[in-house]
């Protein structure tokens, strides 16, 4: 049933313009993703929001937008040159290759056996400039988007002079060579992550991290991804990362099965430590206030988009009967949605209501852009494929629009997704039912 739903959503996701498969008319590039018109829509809505939830309505936070490419020694520094690495086996046989932690003793594709596991370091390597590869040319794709982050400490500091505890938040795309990727956008060679790093003093990391254990339930209740769906998972010290002293998995229920979305983690002092004995540079913190001087230790939080857009995906995806038809249908909730709306003229042939659905459809674009515009196939059809696209309302111009009926001149009729209901409402109030 679980790999049933999950089609469905592929399927649903490529034909209305949500995902589609990287490079597919020549044939695909494994761990890639196409975001399409709608998915786009869906997909900046939720970083739009995380954004203004983390970034715009605090005052403790700073925005960045740092270089995907970075010189090389972020990462020795990091730790990520030497142990960014996967357990790597591959089969004798067919010469196939997996994560070791993801297959049993034999070859899921063959039968074959496996040769020794190898460690096998995840991040792209390029070069820069135009000499031949030597080891100052060297560079790679950011991991992850936290060493942006903490190479920019001293400059947030410099020039805005923040009080502890302060954030650093950014959104933006990182790159990981999995050997396998696999579950649709689950696990993904190029993906956009947002992450926060929290700067605290190091006697009062717990209460900043628990704080920030509320705030990623607080998101998906936000997006709409049920809290029942959503389970905490403490990860063992021999599961951490390198640099944690605690972390919390936030797992999902995907149709693929309960699988991490988002992680929580105290990084210490270990980064900016890292940096400032690596690079030379000062990285401590003056507190004003007391005259001390010490290396802030960090929480992080860290969220996937793309993960997101499928947690929302499958919360939202809805199967049911309406009008003795069967249906499908994506609950989104109204604030991460795509289209927030769509206009149709009753009749396509009928010059007069297509004129006033254009004025009602422009007046509301000027308010909210993601408005759409339907006048393709009959009534019925344009709710089915709104429905499926997760538009809240459908409003549609009349003929008691224009005055057939005088009492519901400039009036229309405006339709709920969920319930499939229609209600007779002034155009001047549409604004604020859509907005």
């Amino acid at each position: 049933m679980a790999d049933d739903l999950m089609e469905k959503i592929v399927s649903l996701c490529k034909r209305r313009g949500f995902i589609y498969p990287g490079s597919e008319i020549y044939g695909g590039l494994s761990g890639t993703w196409d975001y399409g018109p709608l998915g786009v829509e869906l997909k900046d809505n939720i970083a739009g929001l995380w954004w203004r939830m983390f970034v715009q309505e605090r005052d403790d936070m700073y925005g960045l937008d740092a270089a995907i490419l970075m010189n090389a020694e972020v990462w020795k520094a990091s730790g990520h040159v030497e142990g960014f690495a996967d357990p790597l086996v591959e089969c004798k046989k067919c010469k196939r290759r997996f994560r070791a932690d993801q297959v049993g003793d034999k070859c899921p594709e063959c039968g074959g056996n496996f040769g020794e596991v190898r460690q096998f370091n995840m991040m792209f390597k390029t070069q820069v400039g135009a000499v031949p590869e030597d080891e100052a040319s060297i560079v790679y794709l950011r991991p992850e988007t936290a060493g942006g982050i903490f190479v920019n400490f001293k400059n947030i500091v410099d020039s805005f002079h923040p009080k502890l505890p302060f954030g650093i938040a950014q959104v933006g795309k990182a790159f990981r060579n999995e050997i396998a990727p696999r579950d649709f956008t689950f696990r993904s060679r190029e993906f956009q992550q947002m992450e926060i790093e929290y700067f605290v003093r190091p006697g009062e990391w717990e209460q900043a991290f628990e704080m920030w254990r509320q705030n990623v339930h607080a998101f998906n209740e936000a997006v709409g991804i049920p809290r029942a769906d959503v389970h905490e998972l403490e990860v063992a010290p021999e599961d951490r990362a390198h640099y944690s002293k605690r972390t919390i998995d936030f797992e999902f229920d995907f149709p693929i099965g309960r699988k991490e979305l988002y992680g929580l983690a105290y990084r210490t002092d270990f980064d900016l430590s890292a940096h400032a004995n690596a690079s030379g540079k000062d990285l401590s913190y003056l507190d004003d206030s007391t005259g001390e001087r010490f290396i802030p230790h960090v929480i992080e939080p860290s969220f996937g988009v793309d993960r997101t857009v499928l947690a929302v995906l499958s919360s939202a995806y809805r199967e049911d009967e309406l009008g003795g038809e069967k249906r499908t249908y994506l609950a989104f909730n109204k604030t991460v949605a795509p289209i927030k709306a769509a206009v149709f003229p009753l009749l396509k042939n009928k010059p007069e209501l297509v004129e006033k659905a254009r004025e009602v459809y422009l007046m509301l674009k000027k308010i909210e852009p993601r408005i759409m515009w339907d006048d393709n196939g009959n009534i019925g059809k344009r709710y089915r494929r709104q429905d499926e696209i997760g538009t809240p309302h459908c409003i549609t111009i009349d003929f008691d629009t224009l005055g057939e009926t005088p009492d519901l001149k400039d009036t229309v009729t405006i339709r709920d997704r969920d319930t499939g209901e229609q209600e007779r409402v002034s155009i001047d109030s549409l604004a604020a039912r859509v907005a």
